[in-house]
């Protein structure tokens, strides 16, 4: 997870984040292993805060601490202190937007959701005056990640399996239990929302049992180089996204090896608002009346009586978000003329732009209300003997859009349904607003354009430098065998076209004799007629007695 605060509200994001992709087969599991229901004891209430942040709680060394979600991120941070725990003599710093969690690496006795798990590693965070906001104010003392154990600092920094992820320890201690966590996040001031969300651990909650029959949508992974990376990330079905317009909003993705149509997008309970193209958050909000683009905290405002439609697909299915999810009232936001207005949850990709070109899309909090989610990690665990198949996703959409919509009418309309007005159709195509691409962005977009090929570009160099030496070693050849023939050359064989100058004497063609002395390849000797040269070649010669 990586944080990020604009000027008025928290995006929590680790500057760890980064997710690249080749396809994992989708899994099949047993039916009885998925059929466990949660009966309580694997399961933990989830808390909300003014939609920005879901916690739950932890008991570390016999104590009990609330910890951000965070299934965007490995590792686990405490702040305070932790009764028992033991120092492992490591240090680890994990930087944030709102500043650094940095400290020692302990291990104490952790419990969740009815699971134990002995000398867990976690970063003790002493002090955290570095940090821009007071986390303890906003109900929480820590971070657990539950993203895939590759991206975990402390294991890495541990380099052995003591530093495992909370969730890796629990899969290995509990061989039985199957490799999955499930989460629901309710919608605060919403009636028809749960009173709060629920995660469970290798159990799925009995009114949405229903959830292991929807489509199993394959884990995309990473490159081995940069599995730090490694998300919960998918592809969209072809047109996966419906804007306001009932229509499929096209954009081409940034990574390389994405199918045609498709976008790769990574879900992430630790963001606030999700994180889409520009052109994709352009063709949501510009074509609303009175939206306007806040280039400070790149952010789109709109009003807050505006009902716009948007769903997503993935695996052939079609999940609806909630109108109050596609814009925000929670954040107090003005317009340029001092208007309240409201934020348009569904952001332009900033900071949180994959450089790598890993993905296209963050789904965070305001999509995951819409969804009843599962997460099987399956081989992603490296010491569990179980449950070895390949990770994957499932998404159970809980959005009625006939009830959001009332729901909508009620709190935001005072219950008089003008969503139909011509004050709220939406702008000509040819009328929509675009945000400015800051220079910063621009950058990044042609960084990512560079590093999100390196493999294609290293295999060029790389044919460039076989193709350059096998020119120079050909030029080397050739230069070899002309300087053979002009050596061979320098030797003149007898033109036998001239006639003899005696009976039986054979003519011989050589340079001139000096002082009456024959050349070295001669040999004089007497005959009938006189004296009778006879050419005796040398040893670098043709070898050809004439």
């Amino acid at each position: 997870m990586r944080s990020f605060l604009p000027v008025l509200f928290l995006l929590f994001l680790s500057q760890h984040a980064c997710a690249l992709r080749f396809d994992v087969n989708i899994r099949q599991r047993a039916a009885h292993v998925l059929a466990a229901r949660a009966n309580g004891q694997n399961t933990v209430p989830v808390a909300n805060t003014r939609n920005s942040e879901y916690i739950a709680n932890v008991t570390l060394g016999g104590r009990q601490i609330p910890v951000l979600l965070d299934t965007g991120s490995s590792d686990l941070w405490i702040t305070g202190s932790v009764p028992n725990a033991k120092d492992v003599g490591k240090a680890v710093s994990l930087s944030y937007a709102v500043g650094k969690a940095q400290g020692d690496v302990y291990t104490a006795d952790l419990s969740l959701a009815g699971y134990n798990v002995t000398d867990q590693a976690f970063l003790l965070v002493q002090d955290t005056s570095s940090f821009s906001v007071d986390i303890k104010s906003q109900g929480y003392e820590g971070l657990i990640g539950l993203g895939p154990n590759t991206g975990s600092v402390i294991r890495d920094k541990l380099d052995d399996a003591t530093g495992d992820s909370v969730l890796d320890r629990i899969f290995s201690q509990n061989t039985t239990a199957a490799n999955y966590l499930t989460i629901l996040l309710n919608r605060e001031g919403d009636p028809d929302s749960p009173s709060t969300g629920e995660l469970t651990i290798s159990e799925v909650l009995p009114q949405y049992s229903n959830i292991t029959n929807m489509p199993k949508l394959s884990v995309t992974k990473v490159h081995r180089l940069t599995d730090e990376d490694q998300h919960w990330q998918v592809y969209t079905d072809v047109n996966g996204i419906i804007g306001p317009d009932g229509q499929p909003i096209e954009v081409e993705s940034i990574v390389p090896k994405a199918p045609d149509g498709q976008l790769v997008v990574v879900f992430d309970s630790g963001f606030t608002l999700p994180q889409i193209p520009r052109a994709m958050a352009d063709a949501i909000y510009g074509r609303v009346q009175g939206a306007e683009y806040n280039a400070v905290s790149e952010i789109w405002t709109v009003p807050c009586d505006q009902l716009i439609p948007l769903t997503f697909k993935f695996g052939g299915v079609s999940y609806p978000i909630h109108p109050l999810d596609v814009s925000s009232d929670d954040f107090a936001m003005v317009d340029s003329r001092g208007n309240p207005v409201c934020v348009g949850t569904f952001q332009p990709i900033t900071s949180a732009f994959s450089l790598l070109g890993e993905y296209d899309i963050i789904l965070g909090m305001a999509f995951l209300r819409n969804t009843y989610t599962l997460f099987d990690y399956g081989n992603f665990m490296d010491n569990t003997a179980n449950d070895r198949g390949d990770p994957f996703i499932q998404l159970l959409p809980v959005t009625d859009v006939t009830k959001a919509h009332q729901d909508f009418v009620k709190l935001r309309l005072n219950g008089i349904d003008t969503t139909g007005d011509s004050a709220h159709a939406l702008l000509p195509a040819d009328q929509m607003q675009h945000s400015p691409i800051s220079e910063a962005e621009k950058k990044k977009q042609y960084e990512e354009y560079i590093l999100s090929r390196w493999p294609y570009i290293f295999v060029g160099c790389l044919a460039f430098v076989l193709i350059v030496i096998g020119l120079i070693i050909w030029r080397c050849c050739v230069r070899r065998r002309r300087n053979r023939e002009a050596k061979a050359a320098r030797v003149r064989l007898p033109d036998t076209s001239a006639p003899p100058r005696s009976p039986g004497a054979q003519a011989i063609s050589f340079g001139r004799l000096e002082d009456g002395m024959a050349p070295q390849n001669m040999e004089m000797r007497s005959s009938k007629g006189g004296y009778d040269y006879n050419y005796r070649p040398s040893f670098a010669s043709s070898r050809t007695r004439v």
